[in-house]
Parts: C-alpha cells; sequence; structure tokens
C-alpha cells in the first residue's frame, strides 16, 4: 500500500532536494527552484556507477560533482549502482531507499530536469507515488531552444558525453556556450532526447568555478566520452 504522501514545509516553503546529474538541465532546475520563494532547496541526490566512480550514463567523474556541489552550497547524496548490471529495479531499489532516508531527514519533495518526454515523467511520479513522495519538474514545458539560449549565456558546461547517432566525435570535450548553436537540426538543443550531456562548472549559483580540463575522448558503443579532469590551477584549456 503506497504511503501517504506528505510535504515538510519551512515556514512557507516546501523542503526539496535535486535528483541532479550535474549537467545543464539540472543546474538550471536547481536555479529555477530557487527563484521561487515556495521551495527550500535542501540537497543534491545524484547516481554513481561505483565501479566506475562516474556519474551514471554521464560519465563525469565522481570528484567533479563533489566538486561542483561545494561550490553551490548543497550537500551531496549519492545513490550507488553497480554500473553496467543496472536494472530498473536496482535503480529504483536504492534511489528509493536514499530518498526515503531524506524524506526521514524532512526532505519530502523531490525535483527532476526533465523537458517534454511524458513516459519519462510518469515513471518518475510513478515511483515517488510509491514511496509517498511529491515529484517536481520546474523546467516541463518550457522551450528547449530558449533554454539553451539562456544557458549558453550565462552558465559555462562542456559536453561530457554524445551519442555518435547524433552528433560528431569532435563535440565531445567542447564548451557546449560554443558548440550548441551547430547541432544539426534532429538534435534537442536541450538534448532531452540523450543526444548529448553535460557537466556544468560555473554559473549562476555558484560560489566559485569549478575549473576544467579536457583530455582523452574515448567510444564505447555507440558513445564519445570526454575525460573532464578537475584543473587545480584555475585552467580551462583543453589537454591535447
Amino acid at each position: 500500500m503506497p504511503r501517504r504522501m506528505v510535504t515538510e514545509r519551512t515556514g512557507e516553503r516546501t523542503a526539496v532536494a535535486l535528483v541532479s546529474s550535474g549537467g545543464k538541465d539540472s543546474l538550471l532546475a536547481l536555479e529555477a527552484l530557487r527563484r521561487n520563494d515556495e521551495y527550500d532547496v535542501r540537497g543534491l541526490v545524484v547516481t554513481i556507477a561505483e565501479p566506475f566512480q562516474r556519474v551514471s550514463h554521464h560519465g563525469v567523474r565522481e570528484e567533479l560533482l563533489d566538486l561542483q556541489a561545494e561550490a553551490l552550497g548543497l550537500p551531496l547524496h549519492k545513490v550507488f549502482l553497480p554500473g553496467l548490471e543496472t536494472t530498473n529495479e536496482i535503480y529504483e531499489d536504492r534511489l528509493g531507499k536514499v530518498l526515503l532516508r531524506l524524506a526521514g531527514e524532512g526532505i519530502s519533495a523531490f525535483a527532476f530536469g526533465d523537458l517534454f518526454l511524458e513516459e519519462i515523467r510518469a515513471y518518475r511520479e510513478a515511483h515517488l507515488r510509491r514511496l509517498g513522495l511529491t515529484p517536481i519538474f520546474p523546467l516541463w514545458g518550457e522551450d528547449t531552444v530558449g533554454l539553451a539560449r539562456d544557458f549558453a549565456a550565462r552558465y559555462q558546461a562542456w559536453i561530457a558525453c554524445v551519442d555518435g547517432r547524433k552528433l560528431e566525435r569532435s563535440f565531445a570535450g567542447r564548451k557546449f556556450e560554443e558548440a550548441w548553436e551547430e547541432f544539426p537540426a534532429d538534435v534537442d538543443p536541450c538534448g532531452e532526447n540523450g543526444e548529448f550531456h553535460t557537466f556544468v562548472g560555473d554559473g549562476p549559483g555558484f560560489a566559485r568555478p569549478v575549473f576544467v580540463k579536457v583530455g582523452e575522448v574515448v567510444e564505447r558503443d555507440v558513445r564519445f566520452f570526454a575525460e573532464l579532469v578537475p584543473s587545480n590551477n584555475g585552467s580551462t584549456a583543453e589537454e591535447t
């Protein structure tokens, strides 16, 4: 039987955590939540492929997410998954345990950066409904061209991964703000269909930048992954 849906309020604000990948849509969702007086953002939740110590599907190093969360001033709650052996059942079980732990600490609403894929939203809503928790979609229905243009003007991000069936290898590792207008017409400018994934290193809400060097680009299956490495010297130049 589903648990009763509850929402804790701090004054008039709902305590919420963002289920984040560290990418573009996640950071735009975070900004939208922080601008809305109804919400009190308490933390970030990220899924990590434990054998690789990288963000699931994006290939971004776990340490970059740690640095990003510190720069954003938010605690980072990690959901560790078994990498290539992860099934929907494992994902739901492990994510659910972390969300329920956070609910026990007063966070009962969880936000996602989804934009328009109805089946993904329905899946998330059903999962959280079974847990008695409230899903929030602060970017839902926004125009993706407008979002991409706005993001490119105010944030700094790197394209961490591209689907080789949609984008050429050369896009992997490029700055999003320099590359997005060159995407083919059939590529959503926010990558909502999985065409690419990003890592955000600076922008609104950051107390300081997360500096990144771009290393080797590797191919796995149909994807190209750029090795994004934390840079301690403040340089954001690409490695050769």
